[in-house]
């Protein structure tokens, strides 16, 4: 069995479930885009291509067993983008939460059943059908459980909003003893530079007392001015509105001092190596197309 356990975003890191591009369909239709960024994509022509992104998660991969990380993968459906496992579930201390996405991404979830077999039954939840959660928006920071949410009244036509102010309530109920902090965030159906599809698409950890942010992706400034006074304003990398939109924020932390990120971050890739970070930097350009990079295509089950 799996003993699941994951207390932050930062800890040695050792079982994972990376997503996967095999048999990852044809190109959606304009109808079908999720969201403004493979949308822009779509009708460039430069949506990107099954081989490269498959390239790109074998990269990841390779760094993982580098550093002994045990990587489960989702058994392959045809046709079907499996690639964000982030979106489909998500660990908080010993409990796996299943989050109800998108209809059409149902059978993303029966992909990792066989992972899910492992884990304690009592350990493995799903919250009612009107409450929206996804793991992009969920991190875990010393005593804090930070959720991005959207707290429009237009939440249900953007398909962008993609956890509401109930998942904010479940988790409270949840984990009592947390504290839980919900962040408002910006959303856009047409620009992909001013949409924080989730938490971090704008915001995330690193290290022990460190993290990434971009002020615009929060819709209330008191919001920004939280992060700030938690973390100190001079352990922020604060990034621009195209940092952002290229997901500068969505690295993966595989221990406090090893981050994982994409090659053409050079500012963000330099100050991490200013701040002794090693930075294992790999190609995720093609897979960032579809707004999502290394971290929205991981799923932690275990760090130490």
């Amino acid at each position: 069995m799996l003993q699941l356990n994951i207390k932050n975003e930062t800890s040695r890191l050792r079982a994972v479930v990376l997503g996967t591009a095999i048999n990852n369909g044809p190109t959606p239709t304009i109808a079908e885009a999720y969201d403004p960024k493979s949308l822009e994509h779509i009708k460039a022509g430069t949506y990107p291509l099954e081989v490269d992104m498959i390239r790109e998660m074998n990269a990841l991969d390779a760094v993982f067993k580098k550093y002994d990380v045990k990587v489960f993968r989702p058994e392959i459906i045809e046709k079907c983008n499996q690639i964000f496992t982030r979106d489909i579930g998500f660990v908080i201390e010993d409990t796996f939460i299943k989050a109800n996405i998108l209809p059409e991404r149902e059978l993303e979830l029966e992909a990792i059943q066989y992972i899910l077999d492992n884990i304690n039954p009592l350990k493995v939840c799903r919250p009612p059908e009107a409450i929206h959660i996804e793991g992009g928006d969920v991190m875990l920071w010393q005593d804090y459980i930070f959720v991005g949410t959207y707290k429009g009244s237009d939440y249900k036509d953007y398909i962008t909003a993609r956890t509401n102010l109930e998942g904010v309530a479940y988790l409270k109920e949840m984990f009592p003893y947390k504290k839980i902090k919900e962040f408002d965030l910006i959303k856009s159906k047409i620009e992909a530079r001013d949409n924080a599809l989730h938490l971090d698409c704008c915001f995330q950890p690193v290290g022990k007392n460190k993290g990434i942010i971009y002020k615009n992706g929060f819709r209330e400034e008191s919001d920004y001015q939280f992060l700030v006074q938690l973390f100190g304003k001079e352990n922020l990398f604060h990034i621009t509105r195209e940092e952002m939109y290229h997901m500068f924020s969505n690295v993966f932390s595989i221990d406090e001092n090893i981050v994982v990120s994409e090659r053409n971050f050079t500012r963000l890739n330099n100050w991490l190596r200013d701040n002794d970070f090693i930075v294992e930097e790999i190609s995720y350009a093609e897979i960032a197309k579809q707004e999502g990079l290394l971290r929205c295509s991981t799923l932690p089950l275990i760090r130490d």
